[in-house]
């Protein structure tokens, strides 16, 4: 009879031949597909929070915006794109000291711009979770796509996105400025629309496999897309992909396809954008879609530091409508998909006492007082 230490000497080398048995996906240099990320659903109420355009005065209103989506217990923050103006100086940026001291020249603002966005625009929210879309300012020439995905890497290739791109597709590790993730059974899908010739058809195909699963994905209760601009034919017309004939075509497409997802898969959709600097909720209450498929609930929430804009002449169309505010949106998720939001605004007690400090109580006040072309 064999001792116990026989037996095991016996079993060592099987367990250690087990341990390098490959799967065929790794046997040939590929990652296996994590289990779906995210379906499980929970049993209370949590929350998000989303806002955009943080350009201008960004450094002073984000570390606002951060403390407060901290305070509402949000599991994560998502910025909907346009981190600074590019085109020109950020005033932010000219009110660094210093940045006073040596004043920025077109060189250097380049280089900085972005890095100053990480530093003074995102950390703060460490540790909630921070998602990246990507605005027009953020691909005025020099500033490129290509750049985008270097500077922003850690951002959209994040263990999420990483792992939902590869429950998707075992073969995809290509980071892209436009990707989905799904949490709690709410697929979040971010689009790219920073520029005229999107969507392209790369984009809206990803898109339609995408938005096909969640249909036949009796896990998946509701779907949120969040973009830069607002699509075609909402009360924001005016400045919104309804800009360019590709905007306006691929636009409308997109909006059909998640009328579909509401109306034939009974999936509930919400449609999230900032690009015009001010708050509205019932974007696309018009008569152009009325008359064409229905109502799509959809909000406008360009709100983080950018310049305020005058509402649009039909404002009184949406279900609230204001301008001269910064905050963010806060979206409450229901144990059944239902997400409710709220509008968090931000005064200039909410800045924090550091960041007024370096920045100066008069400059803050002009940020919130003189901020604006919407006098």
């Amino acid at each position: 009879m064999k001792t116990p230490f026989r037996i095991l000497a016996a079993l060592l080398p099987v367990f250690i031949a087990g341990l390098f048995i490959q799967s065929p996906s790794q046997a040939h240099g590929q990652a296996s597909a994590p289990a779906s990320p995210g379906v499980a659903h929970k049993s209370a109420p949590w929350t998000f929070a989303v806002s955009g355009d943080s350009r201008n005065c960004g450094d002073v209103v984000m570390p606002g915006i951060a403390a407060g989506v901290k305070q509402k217990g949000a599991s994560f923050y998502w910025h909907l794109g346009d981190f600074r103006a590019i085109y020109t100086f950020d005033e932010d940026l000219l009110h660094q000291p210093e940045n006073i001291a040596k004043p920025l020249n077109i060189s250097s603002y380049l280089d900085h711009a972005w890095d100053d966005f990480i530093e003074s625009q995102i950390l703060p929210f460490s540790p909630v979770p921070v998602f990246l879309g990507i605005g027009n300012h953020d691909t005025i020439p020099p500033k490129t796509r290509e750049q985008y995905d270097i500077q922003f890497a850690d951002w959209l290739d994040s263990p999420a996105l990483r792992a939902q791109r590869l429950h998707d597709d075992p073969r995809d590790r290509k980071i892209r400025t436009y990707y989905h993730w799904i949490e709690d059974g709410v697929d979040f899908i971010s689009l790219d629309n920073a520029t005229d010739d999107q969507f392209d058809a790369a984009q809206t195909r990803w898109l339609q496999k995408v938005l096909q699963a969640d249909s036949a994905d009796p896990e998946i209760h509701t779907i949120v897309a969040g973009m830069h601009e607002a699509l075609p034919e909402s009360i924001s017309s005016n400045h919104s992909m309804d800009q360019s004939t590709q905007g306006t075509e691929s636009g409308r497409r997109v909006y059909q396809s998640l009328l579909r997802a509401q109306n034939d898969a009974h999936k509930r959709v919400y449609v999230l954008a900032s690009h015009s600097h001010y708050f509205m909720d019932g974007i696309f209450n018009t008569d152009y879609w009325r008359a064409n498929g229905g109502v799509l609930a959809g909000w406008i929430v360009g709100t983080a530091g950018a310049v305020r804009y005058a509402l649009p002449p039909n404002a009184k169309d949406a279900h609230a409508a204001e301008t001269n505010v910064y905050g963010f949106l806060v979206g409450t998720v229901q144990p059944d998909g239902e997400i409710s939001f709220a509008f968090q605004r931000l005064s200039e007690s909410d800045i924090p006492a550091p960041v007024t400090e370096r920045y100066t109580p008069q400059f803050v006040h002009w940020c919130f007082a003189e901020n604006s072309a919407a006098h």
